[in-house]
């Protein structure tokens, strides 16, 4: 087994007063030579985005593009003709394939909102571009693995063109699960997004990161009440 530890306050920072983003990978002006990326995992920023501020409308293309709500409501818009707004309890992807343009917004005019933009490599390029959301049942699959994404689009949450699989996990104090890879060659990036939990000898906090690979399986014990994100995806990248 292969690990790698990120501590919350090790993450690059970038503060533009309407937008507060802390960076696990590197990311525009956020350079770290040994952050560049966890497999087809690109980036992972942690945003936090002022009353009625946001994203001008910018292009991407080649690039699986997931946005996980923590708190309030974010309006997207794109140049497929969607306009939605997320919440805590949804997700969204969007496949940008051969170029999208979007916008995200700050709905809401009296508070912040905050959510995860999370990029993943695609194993396909040129795909046509497309959206999608859905609302996630947050209490399913209490004190275990609730599957969000996955390569299948008939399977539990949304789907992207590669072999990943998301999971969250909402554990009281003192479960514990083992987490199964679901493919060869793949690791997995736990974040934590609030509480503690421990993995093998690390503990880990709120907003600290872990990479694991090179193993089939690791078990997963909060420590407190927690909140988790789990993150397979591919180690080997184009």
């Amino acid at each position: 087994m292969k690990t790698v530890y990120h501590k919350s306050d090790s993450r690059g920072f970038a503060d533009h007063g309407w937008l507060k983003s802390h960076h696990t990978f590197s990311f525009a002006n956020y350079h770290n030579s040994e952050r560049m990326n966890f497999g087809v995992l690109r980036v992972l920023n942690d945003d936090q985005v002022a009353s009625g501020m946001g994203f001008g409308k910018h292009p991407h293309r080649d690039m699986e593009i997931i946005s996980i709500p923590l708190e309030g409501d974010l309006e997207h818009k794109d140049s497929l003709g969607t306009t939605a707004v997320i919440r805590k309890g949804e997700i969204q992807v969007m496949s940008a394939g051969t170029g999208v343009q979007h916008s995200e917004y700050n709905r809401n005019k009296d508070e912040v909102v905050k959510f995860l933009q999370i990029w993943v490599i695609p194993n396909k390029l040129n795909v046509t571009p497309r959206y999608d959301q859905i609302s996630l049942n947050e209490n399913e699959k209490f004190n275990d693995f609730q599957q969000i994404l996955s390569p299948n689009k008939d399977d539990d949450g949304v789907w992207i063109h590669q072999d990943a699989w998301f999971n969250l996990a909402k554990f009281e104090k003192g479960n514990a699960k083992e987490y199964q890879f679901h493919q060869n060659g793949n690791g997995v990036y736990v974040f934590i997004l609030k509480g503690s939990a421990q993995i093998g000898d690390q503990v880990l906090n709120t907003r600290d990161g872990f990479g694991i690979w090179e193993t089939n399986s690791f078990t997963l014990e909060a420590l407190e009440d927690a909140e988790i994100l789990l993150l397979e995806v591919p180690m080997e990248h184009p």
